[in-house]
């Protein structure tokens, strides 16, 4: 059942409860309902049909959803763009993708407040699961925005194993405090709105500290966990009982501070073109996500093998033919990352077994593109990153190669830190104890904020192009 129908339907039943609130702004599933008929309903005027693509870039991330769900009523593909794009990097990628329709002003609501019949004569026929339901943006490694796009059944149907794994119900509120351009975040708002649950959209500290005294379960990256917590050890009041984690890996010991606030976490590993791969709720380590099988396929003159995935949540692929890491083999896929060898592929587990059923967790050692080979040696930048990132001064860092002569590439560490003195000797004094002698950087940079990407990752691709142009844009580290 598309997400749009599913708002209806909870809209005839609760129609009273909030749906989605920003700021002090808040729509009830009633508003939310009629708005998305009514958007739809001017969609279809507007000659958009079923399978249709359809664009949508908008600032407000409330209008966003509800535009993205009236493309889902009409049985329409939405494509999430991010607003803030300049117009040449809009104008190529809306060049390349070619949507038939594009959506950058609100779509017009309802004016009278009320639950629309989800049983309109004019609905779409029944939906598929190989519908494309969603598709979205990948910087990708090389930083140009390639457009994922999701069959229904692997956009929905992973919906009831994640409520399960995170304890979610339709009276909770789920804070998305991040862009809904990043598929992380729209899958969190979409899936909490299929359940019948309350979106809480905060974005910055201010409305973040007033957002956890709402919420209950919360989706982010690592950095905005560490920020969380931090909000939460200032004092502020939080109703906070689990944060749901993507992305890299966590830092060293913020399970552990989030336990002692009361706070469970759930971390999960995936990508964009893969969906969730692989989750950890209890900090025993990563194991399959139900329905997923894993492989860790050696690689030659290596240590490390590259993480293969069998699974209903696969991406159908890249619109526009366009190419990227995400490769497909005799039903199992891959977008390149690494980790350590396993004796035999994964397969899911209940997930209340799976410290004691899964005999070996999966160990991802990054991006097999952002291997770095130095005078003969693999080094991988996760693995230097997690001991830097250990550094008190150090807020976040990213450790890339960058060319040398001799040595083909050399270890370089680009540091965003707190401006104390004596930081990069410090550094150098840790990476000396902790790392091998190839795993220590040769080169230091220091910034004041990293590049990142829309979910708040820092923005690998950007900074690795800022130090290949010979900018001054990073300084030495002092």
């Amino acid at each position: 059942m598309p997400v749009a129908h599913q708002v209806l339907a909870h809209a005839q039943r609760h129609g009273p409860r909030t749906a989605v609130r920003s700021g002090e702004r808040a729509r009830t599933y009633a508003d939310l309902a009629g708005d998305v008929v009514t958007g739809a309903d001017y969609l279809r005027g507007s000659g958009v049909a079923r399978g249709g693509l359809v664009a949508v870039s908008l600032p407000d991330p409330a209008d966003l959803l509800t535009a993205v769900l009236a493309v889902d009523h009409l049985g329409a593909t939405p494509l999430v763009c991010d607003h803030t794009w300049s117009r040449h990097q809009r104008a190529e990628v809306l060049r390349s993708v070619a949507p038939g329709t594009f959506v950058d002003v609100p779509l017009p609501r309802r004016a009278a407040s009320g639950a629309p019949s989800p049983h309109r004569d004019d609905l779409p026929d029944a939906a598929r699961a190989d519908d494309l339901a969603w598709a979205g943006f990948s910087s990708g490694s090389t930083g140009r925005p390639r457009a994922v796009v999701r069959t229904r059944g692997s956009w929905a149907g992973s919906f009831e194993h994640l409520t399960r794994l995170v304890g979610l119900g339709p009276d909770d509120t789920v804070l998305v405090p991040g862009p809904l351009a990043s598929s992380l975040y729209c899958f969190a708002a979409v899936h909490a709105l299929a359940l019948g649950a309350t979106v809480q959209l905060a974005h910055g500290p201010a409305a973040l500290a007033t957002a956890l005294a709402r919420s209950h379960v919360v989706h982010l990256v690592p950095q905005l966990l560490t920020d969380v917590l931090d909000v939460i050890e200032s004092g502020a009041p939080s109703r906070l009982r689990t944060a749901v984690v993507g992305g890299a890996s966590l830092p060293a010991g913020e399970r552990e501070r989030a336990a002692r606030l009361g706070i469970g976490v759930v971390a999960y590993y995936g990508a964009v073109e893969l969906s969730f791969v692989a989750v950890d709720p209890d900090g025993h380590g990563l194991h399959p996500f139900p329905g997923v099988e894993v492989d860790v396929r050696t690689l030659p003159a290596s240590s490390l093998g590259e993480v293969w995935v069998r699974s209903p949540w696969v991406a159908r692929g890249y619109l526009a033919r366009a190419t990227g890491p995400f490769r497909q083999e005799g039903g199992w896929s891959t977008v390149g990352d690494l980790a350590d060898p396993l004796p035999g592929p994964l397969v899911d587990t209940p997930v209340a077994d799976a410290p004691v059923a899964a005999p070996a967790p999966l160990v991802l050692r990054g991006r097999g593109d952002g291997a770095i080979l130095t005078g003969g040696a693999t080094v991988v930048p996760e693995d230097v990153e997690v001991v830097l990132r250990a550094v008190p001064g150090v807020e976040d860092v990213v450790v890339l190669g960058t060319p040398h002569r001799r040595f083909g590439s050399v270890v370089t560490a680009v540091v965003q830190g707190d401006g104390r003195p004596g930081l990069r000797a410090h550094l150098e004094r840790v990476a000396r104890v902790s790392l091998a002698p190839a795993q220590r950087p040769r080169r230091w940079y220091g910034v004041r904020e990293l590049p990142r990407t829309p979910s708040g990752k820092p923005a690998r691709a950007a900074v690795s192009e800022a130090l290949g142009a010979a900018t001054t844009t990073y300084g030495g580290l002092p």
